[in-house]
C-alpha cells in the first residue's frame, strides 16, 4: 500500500468511526465500547483504538460487564488499525470465532463528481429524515421494529449527520442510500478537508442492474463534493462482488479489509 493510500485508509477508518457514533457508549482504557442494539453490528461492538495497561484477558472482562448489562453479546471488530497489533491473533488462539468480513473502499478525489452527474431527467432524488430512512430501509431489509426504531435514533443523534435520499421514477423507488460528511477539527496551520462517506446503499431486487445504483451514487458524491467533501470512503461486504463492481466502476480503490470476533454465538447467528 502506499503512504498516500494509507493515509488514506487511516483517515477512513476515523471518519467511519465518527459517522457511527451510538447512543450508548463507554470506554475501557483506548478501547471504545458502543452499545446500541440494532442490526448494524458497528454500533454494537467494541473498536480497539488503542492498547492501554491492562491485560488482554482483564480488558476484556471489564468489556464483557458493559456488553452484559446491555443486553448485547461481546463482540470486537479488528482492523489493520486495533490495538494491541496482536489482538486478532490472540483472540483467535482462544477460539473466538471470526465472521461478517467486510472491505473498505476509499476514492482519492471527487473532483469527478463535482459538477454532477446526477440522476437522470426522469428521475427524482428526494430527502428523508432519519426516521423516514429507519423505516424505508428497515422495511427493505425486514428489520423489526426495534431495530427500525434504534436505527431512526442512532441516526438523528449521530455526531456526523446523514443526508438520506431515494431515487424514483413515477413515484417507483430505484435506489436510496446516505452520505455523511465528516468535517475533522483541523490542526493549526492546516485545513482538514472534509471526507464524505457512503452508507446503506440499496437498490431493490427488481431494479439491479439497470444502473440505478451507480446513478444514485453519484448523485451523492456530487452533494458531498458541492458540501466541500474532497475524498471518500465506503464499507461493502467482502462477498459482495456485485456492490465492489459498482464502487469500482465509480473510482473507489480497496483500502483495507475487518472483520468481528467473538466468543458467543448469539454474536453471528
Amino acid at each position: 500500500m502506499s503512504p498516500e493510500l494509507e493515509a488514506l485508509a487511516r483517515r477512513a477508518e476515523l471518519a467511519g468511526l465518527n459517522a457511527a457514533s451510538a447512543p450508548r457508549e463507554a470506554r475501557v482504557e483506548g478501547w471504545l465500547l458502543r452499545l446500541s442494539p440494532g442490526k448494524a453490528k458497528r454500533s454494537r461492538c467494541v473498536n480497539a483504538l488503542a492498547g492501554g495497561s491492562l491485560p488482554l484477558e482483564e480488558l476484556l472482562r471489564r468489556c464483557r460487564i458493559s456488553f452484559e448489562q446491555a443486553g448485547l453479546p461481546l463482540i470486537l471488530r479488528l482492523t489493520p488499525f486495533s490495538q494491541p497489533a496482536d489482538l486478532d491473533d490472540r483472540l483467535a488462539a482462544m477460539g473466538w470465532t471470526s465472521f461478517d468480513p467486510a472491505d473498505v473502499m476509499v476514492l482519492p478525489s471527487l473532483e469527478a463528481f463535482a459538477d454532477g452527474p446526477g440522476p437522470a431527467t426522469s428521475d427524482e432524488l428526494t430527502p428523508l429524515s432519519p426516521a423516514d430512512y429507519a423505516a424505508l430501509i428497515g422495511a427493505l431489509r425486514g428489520s423489526s421494529p426495534e431495530e427500525i426504531d434504534g436505527h431512526a435514533r442512532r441516526l438523528a443523534e449521530a455526531s456526523v449527520p446523514h443526508q438520506a435520499f431515494k431515487l424514483e421514477r413515477d413515484g417507483v423507488l430505484l435506489a436510496c442510500g446516505q452520505v455523511a460528511i465528516d468535517r475533522p477539527s483541523a490542526t493549526p496551520g492546516e485545513a482538514a478537508a472534509p471526507m464524505a462517506g457512503l452508507f446503506d446503499i440499496f437498490t431493490p431486487e427488481d431494479q439491479r442492474g439497470q444502473g440505478h445504483g451507480y446513478r444514485l451514487c453519484a448523485a451523492l458524491l456530487a452533494q458531498a463534493a458541492r458540501q466541500g467533501a474532497s475524498t471518500a470512503y465506503l464499507q461493502v461486504g467482502a462477498e459482495n462482488a456485485s456492490a465492489q463492481r459498482l464502487y469500482a466502476r465509480l473510482g473507489f480503490l480497496q483500502a483495507y479489509r475487518y472483520h468481528y470476533r467473538s466468543d458467543d454465538p448469539r454474536a453471528w447467528s
